[in-house]
């Protein structure tokens, strides 16, 4: 006999170097509460159904309260001589309880058993990063209330294009993250499935409510073929996507927080206290925060990318491969989170130079579309129009001037059909608020844009 619970079949030990290789204790160790709790649940379950004693499941479920307790006081030890968290614990229950213990482990695998506390474990954390996300949102629904009267260059290729409000840009975002809480949401219903009672792959022949477990455990859903249950793990690819896509988007911010905050552009300052400074240069004060954000996106790319390859080749039904998935999802998980809790508390500290935003905003020819607009109002087709403006754009780069610079004469000579009033339109306000289609950045757009993100995340949090 080797000692392990599957040694009955070997008559050798496993090697240390094999033991020491093959644990996984170190990473699965986090899913210790996942493990407790499926194993109370399993075990009232197996009560129940009078496959075990109602008195022999009281004292294991004591046991295993008591486990927990230990383990979250720092007085459980580990070996990597029993593998993972679910050997230790039971281990631990045997030494505690006797051999009642052994009987906990009657009808399932250890298959099953994982994929029951991944899942727990992946449920529990997205119901925790929708909660941030609606927190971040928030953030910057606030931010964007607070600088409604705020313009800035909008932009192209990263060349000035337009001028928005500062709200609308960062409404955009507020956008982006409510669809990642949306594909949050929808990758949860595939999460909460529950798998415990599937085996090892192909069912078991005690007489298992699962349902009942399920209920137990606050599942809506049972999974529907046993070796599915034990060998897919397409839920965490799917949530390592959702995260990714979301650290693009923390990822985007963060780029446009680091170029603002350049001297070359001084739109925003940011807080000392998510700042750092240079070893060497005095007058140094690096945007750290963002940077990092920025390159955590390649970390939880590379989560994504290796589950992907981890699963892609394997037969059904467990592989021992997929020991592997859950350093890339409690690394996702961690990356992501860590990321949106930092924004929610440094969003609302930086500085908006509002007059730095306008001053930009008045130069470099923003209002050369409008200039064309205006021309079709008068009755030129929109090409000829754009032409012209073109033209006037050409010319006033070799006065130095802006378009609102110069006079009417001198707009005069490439179309007689501008006159006095065209100078009213060509102020960044007036450019603003006649931008009034559906989605676009007249002040009354993006107030009742606001004004609908505030209810739609009122409503979140009270689901």
């Amino acid at each position: 006999m080797s000692g392990k619970p599957w040694g009955g079949r070997f008559s050798g030990k496993t090697d240390k170097i094999v033991e020491a290789f093959t644990s996984s204790i170190d990473t699965d160790k986090r899913l210790y509460s996942q493990d407790i709790a499926g194993s109370i649940a399993h075990c009232r379950m197996l009560s129940k159904a009078a496959i075990i004693t109602t008195k022999e499941a009281a004292l294991m479920i004591k046991g295993l309260l008591k486990i927990k307790k230990d383990i979250e006081s720092g007085k459980f030890k580990y070996s990597d001589s029993l593998e993972d968290i679910h050997m230790h614990i039971e281990a631990r229950l045997a030494e505690d309880i006797g051999r009642v213990a052994l009987k906990l482990h009657t009808a399932r695998s250890r298959n099953d058993q994982i994929a029951l506390d991944v899942r727990m474990y992946l449920r529990e954390e997205t119901l925790s990063i929708i909660k941030e996300l609606a927190a971040l949102r928030r953030v910057i629904v606030d931010l964007a209330e607070k600088h409604i009267g705020t313009i800035m260059p909008g932009y192209t290729h990263l060349q000035k294009a337009q001028p928005v409000l500062f709200a609308h840009h960062l409404m955009a975002y507020y956008e982006m993250f409510s669809r990642d809480a949306g594909r949050m949401r929808d990758c949860l219903g595939r999460i909460n499935v529950m798998p415990l009672g599937s085996a090892a792959l192909a069912g078991t022949t005690y007489p298992v409510d699962r349902a009942f477990t399920a209920e137990l455990l606050g599942f809506p859903e049972v999974s529907a073929n046993s070796m599915d249950s034990v060998a897919s793990r397409d839920f965490i690819i799917e949530f390592i996507a959702s995260a990714s896509i979301c650290m693009v988007h923390l990822s985007r911010i963060s780029e446009e927080l680091v170029i603002w905050s350049s001297n070359e552009f001084g739109f925003i300052g940011l807080p000392d206290a998510f700042a750092t400074g240079s070893s060497i240069m005095p007058q140094k004060k690096n945007p750290d925060v963002p940077e990092i954000v920025r390159g955590k996106s390649g970390r939880v790319f590379g989560d994504l990318i290796s589950m992907l390859s981890i699963m892609k080749s394997l037969p059904l039904a467990y592989n021992r491969d997929m020991q592997e998935d859950k350093r890339a999802m409690f690394d996702a998980v961690d990356t992501l989170k860590a990321c949106i809790e930092i924004y929610i508390k440094m969003l609302p500290e930086i500085k908006i130079k509002k007059d730095a935003m306008l001053r930009a905003s008045s130069k470099g020819f923003l209002n050369a579309t409008d200039f064309a607009d205006y021309l079709v109002t008068k009755g030129m087709p929109f090409r000829d129009a754009h032409s012209c403006a073109g033209k006037a754009v050409a010319f006033a780069l070799g006065k130095g001037k802006e378009l609102h610079e110069l006079s009417l004469a001198e707009m005069k000579s490439f179309s007689p059909l501008f006159s006095e009033d065209v100078f009213k339109i060509l102020t960044p306000e007036s450019m603003i608020n006649r931008r009034k289609s559906f989605g676009g950045t007249a002040t009354k757009n993006v107030l009742a844009a606001i004004r609908k993100a505030n209810r739609d995340i009122d409503r979140e949090v009270k689901m």
